[in-house]
């Protein structure tokens, strides 16, 4: 039984142990993207990190596909006035439809204190893929069909993708795949590492919700939410004596909080441990 739920039209919500599901949910259209559903993921985004109680989030697609980019229901004018890195097609209009609460102007996952995995159990197109990219861990199905097709719309790829791409693949494998916008499977998208692993479609959510949850048992959440940010942060630093200095200090700065103690502990004693902190209690450390 679920702990709660909170869903809306397109996206749903489940946190269970710890562990919040996110869902893409307009399987009818291959849970296509729209502005609603930007603005439900970053509502529901801000809501489980402020959460203590959400440790992990992992976020997969309902029906065949995991998101088949963004909604081309508007035709010829989808992407007229595109450029919002929150959703990727949303314009003024969307602005005037949308209710205020809603009105969201960026995704930006690399600042969640939450590891964030993403379940691409279908096809990940464009806005599909960048989306994911995003985020933390990738499980795919080996036999999904991937591809950042944006050349092929005459537009160009979004979310930071030219920035992380060519972090986990090369400067090369990241041309060739946002320059052709060619169609890949989720089996090579592993081996380029673009995913972490590729498994047959029905084991990519049971594994990510195995990954969550041994976040939740065996990791402290101060711990995890400060290893994430430096990661992500480090990638910008140019002298890796730089990360070394920072990351000297956040073991010293955790060194001295509860946490470490219990580990220690916990370890010795051959017990589950019991952390006292939350993701927001990780040190800052500038």
């Amino acid at each position: 039984m679920a702990e709660s739920q909170a869903s809306t039209s397109v996206v749903l919500c489940e946190i269970e142990r710890g562990v919040a599901e996110l869902t893409l949910n307009r399987p009818e259209r291959m849970n296509a993207f729209t502005p609603q559903m930007g603005a439900d993921l970053v509502r529901l985004f801000g809501e489980l990190d402020r959460d203590d109680a959400v440790r992990a989030i992992v976020v997969t697609g309902a029906g065949r596909a995991f998101c088949a980019g963004a909604d081309l229901g508007g035709g010829e004018a989808t992407f007229k006035a595109s450029g919002d890195s929150s959703t990727g097609n949303s314009s003024a209009d969307d602005d005037e439809v949308l209710p205020k609460e809603a009105r969201v102007r960026e995704i930006r996952p690399w600042l969640i204190e939450k590891p964030i995995i993403g379940a691409i159990q279908g096809h990940a197109v464009g806005l599909g893929l960048t989306l994911a990219l995003q985020w933390d861990i990738r499980i795919v199905a080996d036999d999904a069909k991937l591809s950042f097709a944006f050349v092929q719309r005459g537009v160009v790829t979004e979310l930071a993708s030219t920035w992380i791409l060519p972090r986990l693949v090369g400067l090369a494998r990241a041309s060739d795949l946002l320059m052709t916008g060619r169609t890949f499977r989720g089996k090579e998208a592993a081996e380029l590492g673009v995913a972490n692993e590729a498994l047959p479609a029905d084991a990519v959510l049971p594994r990510a919700r195995e990954i969550a949850r041994a976040i939740v048992e065996r990791c402290a959440p101060a711990s995890v939410a400060l290893t994430k940010r430096m990661i992500w942060q480090h990638l910008a630093l140019d002298d890796p004596y730089l990360a070394s200095q920072r990351e000297a200090t956040g073991l010293a700065r955790l060194g001295r909080m509860p946490d470490a103690a219990e580990g220690v502990k916990a370890f010795l004693q051959k017990r589950a441990p019991q952390w006292q902190l939350s993701a927001a209690d990780a040190p800052q450390l500038d």
